[in-house]
């Protein structure tokens, strides 16, 4: 009497094996459609419409824009690619791309530094700590209007920094004047103004790391300076990352500071590409001009956003 083997076949293994996907689905189906998703869904519509007519429609019709010449009338008419291959022909295009990279690469290091040093200045368990932090966050909330005025004195050639450097021997005149002080000055007031929001999200992060490492480090011999460059900065990565990211974005679409304080000037000095925008939009009424260069804009600002993602962001699993 032989006795044969049976070998089972694989499709009964994969379907053993395979996760029951039908019990899955009717499970989700459930949680999207209860009573609560539908208390979401009501509280998250406003938002969703607001953002949809304010932001989504608005940034399609301009793509659609940089393809065509509007006139004031209300027609558009249809060039196709006449914009983009004026714009990469146009020298005042490059210029302002030059000004707008000049200008993020002085802001948006400064405005790191200084959220990092306030936030570990304000990483402390000091009476009254409170305040401070509320203090440091007024420059946030204060009118961008109000914060250039402000600064158009300090910057001036009889203002109080002028004053104090002539006390060195330094004469440097109005700083919005000059060609080579009005980025930095304009990186001074944008690092001064996003400080205190940054500094928020970074001792948020601070909060968050356990003491532990920081007692391990301690017992390991590391001082202050060791513990910050070898604890907090590698645990603080995900809220840096988040933080360069906002002032990737801010700096390249900087805009109200600009137009209170230098009007683009001197002799095109501080004339950022948002403020070609402005100005070819509503100072000459070409708005498929300028919707392209809203459109190369965001380009930019979406290929820096991933190249940052890419080197310094998280790896999610």
């Amino acid at each position: 009497m032989t006795a044969t083997a049976t070998r089972p076949s694989p499709a009964a293994h994969e379907g053993d094996a395979g996760p029951p996907t039908a019990p899955r689905r009717s499970r989700l189906r459930e949680l999207l459609l209860s009573r609560g998703a539908m208390f979401a869904y009501v509280f998250i519509l406003p938002y969703v419409l607001f953002f949809t007519v304010f932001r989504i429609i608005p940034a399609l019709y301009g793509v659609v824009l940089s393809f065509g010449r509007y006139s004031l009338a209300g027609n558009l008419r249809f060039s196709g690619l006449d914009n983009y291959i004026r714009l990469f022909q146009d020298d005042v295009f490059w210029n302002s791309l030059r000004v707008t990279a000049t200008y993020a690469l002085l802001a948006i290091p400064l405005s790191i530094v200084v959220s990092v040093a306030m936030a570990q200045l304000c990483n402390r368990t000091l009476r009254g700590m409170s305040f401070y932090r509320a203090l440091f966050f007024l420059p946030v909330v204060t009118s961008p209007v109000l914060s250039g005025i402000i600064f158009i004195w300090i910057f001036s050639s009889e203002g109080p920094l002028n004053t104090g450097l002539s006390v060195f021997g330094l004469e440097l005149g109005s700083w919005l004047q000059n060609q080579s002080l009005v980025l930095p000055a304009l990186a001074l007031v944008a690092a001064w103004s996003s400080f205190g929001y940054n500094m928020l999200i970074l001792l948020a992060g601070m909060l968050a790391i356990p003491p532990d490492y920081y007692e391990a480090a301690s017992l390991d011999g590391a001082n202050a300076w060791q513990r910050f460059w070898r604890v907090t900065l590698p645990l603080l990565k995900p809220s840096l990352f988040f933080v360069l990211v906002l002032e990737t974005v801010k700096s390249f679409q900087a805009f109200d500071i600009i137009y209170v304080m230098t009007g683009g000037g001197p002799a095109h000095g501080s004339y950022t590409l948002t403020f070609m925008i402005y100005d070819q939009g509503f100072g000459y009424s070409e708005f498929g001009y300028a919707s392209a260069v809203g459109v190369v804009l965001l380009v930019i600002t979406l290929i820096l956003s991933l190249i940052q993602r890419r080197l310094i962001g998280r790896n999610e699993s």
